[in-house]
Protein backbone atom coordinates (compact mmCIF):
# COMPACT_ATOMS: atom_id res chain seq x y z
CA UNK A 1 0.00 0.00 0.00
CA UNK A 2 1.08 3.34 -0.87
CA UNK A 3 2.56 5.59 1.88
CA UNK A 4 0.01 8.98 2.35
CA UNK A 5 1.68 11.73 1.04
CA UNK A 6 1.95 14.45 3.28
CA UNK A 7 2.04 18.03 2.17
CA UNK A 8 4.12 20.47 3.36
CA UNK A 9 3.01 23.77 4.50
CA UNK A 10 5.10 26.88 4.53
CA UNK A 11 3.36 28.46 6.85
CA UNK A 12 1.49 27.88 10.03
CA UNK A 13 -2.57 28.46 9.53
CA UNK A 14 -3.28 32.02 10.63
CA UNK A 15 -5.93 32.08 13.75
CA UNK A 16 -8.31 34.34 12.82
CA UNK A 17 -8.29 37.05 14.97
CA UNK A 18 -11.11 38.72 17.20
CA UNK A 19 -12.26 41.40 14.76
CA UNK A 20 -11.58 44.80 16.56
CA UNK A 21 -14.57 46.70 17.80
CA UNK A 22 -16.29 49.30 15.11
CA UNK A 23 -15.17 53.06 15.76
CA UNK A 24 -18.47 54.16 15.97
CA UNK A 25 -19.37 51.17 18.45
CA UNK A 26 -16.58 52.96 20.84
CA UNK A 27 -17.74 55.85 20.45
CA UNK A 28 -21.33 55.21 21.10
CA UNK A 29 -20.12 53.44 24.68
CA UNK A 30 -17.74 56.65 25.63
CA UNK A 31 -20.74 58.99 25.13
CA UNK A 32 -22.82 56.52 26.93
CA UNK A 33 -20.34 56.66 30.05
CA UNK A 34 -19.87 60.41 29.73
CA UNK A 35 -23.80 60.61 29.99
CA UNK A 36 -23.86 58.69 33.04
CA UNK A 37 -21.45 60.28 34.33
CA UNK A 38 -22.56 63.67 33.65
CA UNK A 39 -26.38 63.26 35.34
CA UNK A 40 -24.59 61.65 38.46
CA UNK A 41 -21.83 64.82 39.14
CA UNK A 42 -24.46 67.62 39.86
CA UNK A 43 -25.00 65.28 43.13
CA UNK A 44 -21.36 64.55 44.11
CA UNK A 45 -20.60 67.27 46.65
CA UNK A 46 -16.80 68.28 46.75
CA UNK A 47 -15.25 69.92 49.89
CA UNK A 48 -12.80 72.21 48.37
CA UNK A 49 -9.88 73.28 50.80
CA UNK A 50 -7.75 76.31 49.86
CA UNK A 51 -5.13 78.55 51.46
CA UNK A 52 -5.18 82.22 51.13
CA UNK A 53 -2.27 84.36 52.17
CA UNK A 54 -3.26 87.72 52.47
CA UNK A 55 -0.54 90.80 53.27
CA UNK A 56 -2.78 93.36 54.67
CA UNK A 57 -4.84 90.55 56.85
CA UNK A 58 -4.35 91.31 60.36
CA UNK A 59 -2.12 88.70 62.40
CA UNK A 60 -4.77 88.03 65.09
CA UNK A 61 -6.90 86.79 62.37
CA UNK A 62 -4.45 84.12 61.35
CA UNK A 63 -6.23 81.14 60.05
CA UNK A 64 -10.06 82.51 59.73
CA UNK A 65 -12.42 80.16 58.16
CA UNK A 66 -14.47 81.47 55.61
CA UNK A 67 -16.77 78.81 53.91
CA UNK A 68 -17.42 79.94 50.36
CA UNK A 69 -20.88 78.93 48.84
CA UNK A 70 -22.73 80.57 45.55
CA UNK A 71 -25.02 79.09 42.70
CA UNK A 72 -27.84 77.32 44.90
CA UNK A 73 -30.32 77.54 41.59
CA UNK A 74 -32.94 76.45 43.75
CA UNK A 75 -35.43 75.56 40.98
CA UNK A 76 -36.89 72.54 38.88
CA UNK A 77 -33.71 71.06 37.93
CA UNK A 78 -32.21 71.41 41.41
CA UNK A 79 -33.08 68.60 43.72
CA UNK A 80 -33.46 70.39 47.37
CA UNK A 81 -31.84 67.48 48.97
CA UNK A 82 -28.61 68.20 46.80
CA UNK A 83 -28.70 71.87 48.46
CA UNK A 84 -29.82 70.50 52.44
CA UNK A 85 -26.49 68.33 52.19
CA UNK A 86 -24.28 70.93 51.22
CA UNK A 87 -25.95 73.26 53.95
CA UNK A 88 -25.20 70.43 56.58
CA UNK A 89 -21.79 70.58 55.33
CA UNK A 90 -21.25 74.05 55.44
CA UNK A 91 -22.16 73.72 59.27
CA UNK A 92 -20.15 70.83 60.21
CA UNK A 93 -17.39 72.65 58.97
CA UNK A 94 -17.87 74.83 62.02
CA UNK A 95 -16.88 78.25 59.95
CA UNK A 96 -15.87 81.97 61.13
CA UNK A 97 -17.86 83.00 58.64
CA UNK A 98 -20.30 82.21 55.87
CA UNK A 99 -20.16 83.98 52.25
CA UNK A 100 -22.46 83.94 49.96
CA UNK A 101 -22.75 84.66 46.10
CA UNK A 102 -25.68 84.94 44.41
CA UNK A 103 -27.80 83.04 42.09
CA UNK A 104 -30.45 81.49 44.82
CA UNK A 105 -33.43 80.96 42.80
CA UNK A 106 -34.00 80.34 39.34
CA UNK A 107 -37.22 80.53 36.83
CA UNK A 108 -39.71 81.38 39.31
CA UNK A 109 -40.21 83.27 42.10
CA UNK A 110 -42.11 80.39 44.12
CA UNK A 111 -38.80 79.40 44.63
CA UNK A 112 -37.73 82.15 47.28
CA UNK A 113 -39.03 81.37 50.21
CA UNK A 114 -38.21 77.49 50.58
CA UNK A 115 -34.58 78.44 49.57
CA UNK A 116 -34.70 81.53 52.42
CA UNK A 117 -35.60 78.69 54.84
CA UNK A 118 -32.68 76.61 53.69
CA UNK A 119 -30.24 79.65 53.70
CA UNK A 120 -31.59 80.35 57.23
CA UNK A 121 -30.19 76.92 58.66
CA UNK A 122 -26.54 78.40 57.87
CA UNK A 123 -24.82 78.90 61.27
CA UNK A 124 -21.42 80.90 61.33
CA UNK A 125 -19.87 82.58 64.36
CA UNK A 126 -19.44 85.31 62.79
CA UNK A 127 -22.36 85.44 60.72
CA UNK A 128 -24.14 85.04 56.98
CA UNK A 129 -23.13 87.72 54.48
CA UNK A 130 -24.44 87.73 51.10
CA UNK A 131 -25.33 89.17 47.27
CA UNK A 132 -27.27 89.16 44.41
CA UNK A 133 -26.87 87.01 41.15
CA UNK A 134 -28.18 87.81 37.80
CA UNK A 135 -30.90 85.19 37.99
CA UNK A 136 -32.00 86.49 41.45
CA UNK A 137 -32.54 89.78 39.59
CA UNK A 138 -34.18 87.73 37.19
CA UNK A 139 -36.80 86.59 39.31
CA UNK A 140 -37.95 88.81 42.14
CA UNK A 141 -34.08 90.39 43.84
CA UNK A 142 -36.53 92.31 45.91
CA UNK A 143 -38.54 89.55 47.34
CA UNK A 144 -35.00 87.54 47.95
CA UNK A 145 -33.43 90.07 50.08
CA UNK A 146 -35.99 90.74 51.81
CA UNK A 147 -36.76 86.88 52.91
CA UNK A 148 -32.81 86.33 53.45
CA UNK A 149 -32.86 89.61 55.66
CA UNK A 150 -35.75 88.16 57.28
CA UNK A 151 -33.47 84.59 58.52
CA UNK A 152 -30.74 87.13 60.18
CA UNK A 153 -28.69 86.86 56.66
CA UNK A 154 -26.68 90.19 55.86
CA UNK A 155 -27.24 91.45 52.32
CA UNK A 156 -24.29 93.47 50.87
CA UNK A 157 -26.03 95.83 48.21
CA UNK A 158 -23.27 97.72 46.45
CA UNK A 159 -22.30 98.37 50.95
CA UNK A 160 -19.79 97.31 53.30
CA UNK A 161 -18.84 97.47 56.46
CA UNK A 162 -15.81 97.04 58.96
CA UNK A 163 -16.29 93.61 60.44
CA UNK A 164 -14.69 93.58 63.88
CA UNK A 165 -14.18 89.97 65.27
CA UNK A 166 -12.34 90.16 68.59
CA UNK A 167 -10.30 93.59 68.21
CA UNK A 168 -9.07 93.20 64.66
CA UNK A 169 -10.77 94.54 61.73
CA UNK A 170 -11.11 94.19 57.84
CA UNK A 171 -13.89 95.80 55.07
CA UNK A 172 -16.30 93.32 53.84
CA UNK A 173 -17.95 94.65 51.04
CA UNK A 174 -20.98 93.49 47.98
CA UNK A 175 -21.85 94.48 44.98
CA UNK A 176 -25.33 93.96 43.22
CA UNK A 177 -25.12 92.30 39.53
CA UNK A 178 -22.86 93.39 37.09
CA UNK A 179 -24.79 91.50 34.13
CA UNK A 180 -27.61 93.76 35.23
CA UNK A 181 -25.71 96.86 34.93
CA UNK A 182 -26.29 97.48 38.45
CA UNK A 183 -22.58 97.13 40.22
CA UNK A 184 -20.79 100.25 42.15
CA UNK A 185 -17.80 98.75 43.84
CA UNK A 186 -16.65 102.30 44.95
CA UNK A 187 -20.08 102.49 46.82
CA UNK A 188 -19.37 99.14 48.08
CA UNK A 189 -15.50 100.01 49.52
CA UNK A 190 -16.88 103.53 50.74
CA UNK A 191 -15.66 104.19 54.21
CA UNK A 192 -12.55 101.65 54.43
CA UNK A 193 -9.26 103.37 54.84
CA UNK A 194 -6.34 102.77 52.21
CA UNK A 195 -4.29 100.62 54.89
CA UNK A 196 -6.92 98.03 55.76
CA UNK A 197 -7.77 94.28 54.21
CA UNK A 198 -10.64 94.27 51.68
CA UNK A 199 -12.80 91.35 50.92
CA UNK A 200 -15.64 91.60 48.22
CA UNK A 201 -18.06 89.40 47.41
CA UNK A 202 -19.46 89.73 43.80
CA UNK A 203 -21.61 87.04 41.70
CA UNK A 204 -19.34 87.65 38.47
CA UNK A 205 -16.08 86.92 38.61
CA UNK A 206 -15.53 89.69 35.65
CA UNK A 207 -15.23 92.41 38.21
CA UNK A 208 -11.51 91.32 39.16
CA UNK A 209 -9.71 93.77 37.31
CA UNK A 210 -12.22 96.42 38.82
CA UNK A 211 -11.41 95.11 42.32
CA UNK A 212 -7.53 95.30 41.70
CA UNK A 213 -7.77 99.13 40.26
CA UNK A 214 -9.77 99.87 43.78
CA UNK A 215 -7.16 98.08 45.87
CA UNK A 216 -9.59 94.67 47.03
CA UNK A 217 -7.40 92.07 49.04
CA UNK A 218 -9.33 88.83 48.06
CA UNK A 219 -12.49 88.88 45.58
CA UNK A 220 -14.79 85.94 46.23
CA UNK A 221 -17.45 85.24 43.09
CA UNK A 222 -19.17 82.13 41.24
CA UNK A 223 -21.31 82.42 38.15
CA UNK A 224 -19.49 80.32 35.74
CA UNK A 225 -20.84 77.00 37.38
CA UNK A 226 -16.45 75.83 36.91
CA UNK A 227 -17.85 75.85 33.08
CA UNK A 228 -20.60 73.44 34.67
CA UNK A 229 -19.29 71.07 31.63
CA UNK A 230 -15.47 71.06 30.91
CA UNK A 231 -13.42 68.86 28.94
CA UNK A 232 -9.70 69.90 29.03
CA UNK A 233 -8.25 71.04 32.10
CA UNK A 234 -7.87 74.49 33.79
CA UNK A 235 -4.33 75.20 32.89
CA UNK A 236 -2.78 75.51 28.90
CA UNK A 237 -0.11 73.21 27.93
CA UNK A 238 2.74 75.82 29.89
CA UNK A 239 0.73 75.21 32.95
CA UNK A 240 -0.19 78.56 33.36
CA UNK A 241 -4.01 78.95 33.62
CA UNK A 242 -6.32 80.20 30.67
CA UNK A 243 -7.73 83.34 30.16
CA UNK A 244 -10.86 83.25 31.53
CA UNK A 245 -10.95 81.86 35.46
CA UNK A 246 -13.71 79.23 35.30
CA UNK A 247 -12.75 78.18 38.89
CA UNK A 248 -10.03 78.22 41.83
CA UNK A 249 -7.66 80.37 42.98
CA UNK A 250 -6.62 83.35 40.90
CA UNK A 251 -5.17 86.63 41.09
CA UNK A 252 -4.66 89.80 39.22
CA UNK A 253 -1.30 92.12 40.67
CA UNK A 254 -2.18 91.96 44.58
CA UNK A 255 -5.70 91.35 44.20
CA UNK A 256 -6.50 87.44 44.57
CA UNK A 257 -9.66 85.80 43.28
CA UNK A 258 -11.73 82.85 44.22
CA UNK A 259 -14.20 81.43 41.96
CA UNK A 260 -16.00 78.38 43.29
CA UNK A 261 -17.97 76.09 41.17
CA UNK A 262 -21.26 76.45 42.98
CA UNK A 263 -24.21 74.40 44.11
CA UNK A 264 -26.48 74.44 41.10
CA UNK A 265 -27.29 73.88 37.27
CA UNK A 266 -28.48 75.66 34.77
CA UNK A 267 -30.18 75.04 31.37
CA UNK A 268 -29.72 70.94 31.79
CA UNK A 269 -29.15 69.25 35.25
CA UNK A 270 -25.80 68.18 34.39
CA UNK A 271 -22.48 68.31 35.21
CA UNK A 272 -19.09 66.68 33.99
CA UNK A 273 -15.10 67.21 35.23
CA UNK A 274 -16.64 70.05 37.67
CA UNK A 275 -18.25 68.55 40.76
CA UNK A 276 -20.57 71.15 42.63
CA UNK A 277 -18.51 72.54 45.37
CA UNK A 278 -18.82 73.71 48.97
CA UNK A 279 -15.22 76.19 49.46
CA UNK A 280 -13.45 76.09 52.57
CA UNK A 281 -11.33 79.02 52.39
CA UNK A 282 -8.86 79.47 55.35
CA UNK A 283 -7.22 83.17 55.37
CA UNK A 284 -3.70 83.69 56.78
CA UNK A 285 -1.28 86.80 56.88
CA UNK A 286 2.02 85.90 56.24
CA UNK A 287 3.42 89.46 54.43
CA UNK A 288 7.03 88.08 54.04
CA UNK A 289 5.37 86.48 51.00
CA UNK A 290 4.88 89.45 48.78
Amino acid sequence: MPTPIRWRHDRPARRRRKEDPRPLTVIKSALGEMARVAFAEPFMLAIERQEIYLRRLPPALDGLRLVHLSDFHYGPLTDSRHLERAVKAANDLRPDLIALTGDYISQDRIYAAPCAELIGRLKARFGVYAVLGNHDHWTDAALITDLFRAEGVTMLVNEGLRLDLGGESFWLAGVNDTMVGLEDISLALAGSTDDEMKLLLAHNPIILRRAARAGVDLVLSGHTHGGQVTLRPEKNRSGRPRRRLLRGLGRRGNTQIYVTRGLGTVVLPIRYGCPPEVSVLELHSMPQRF
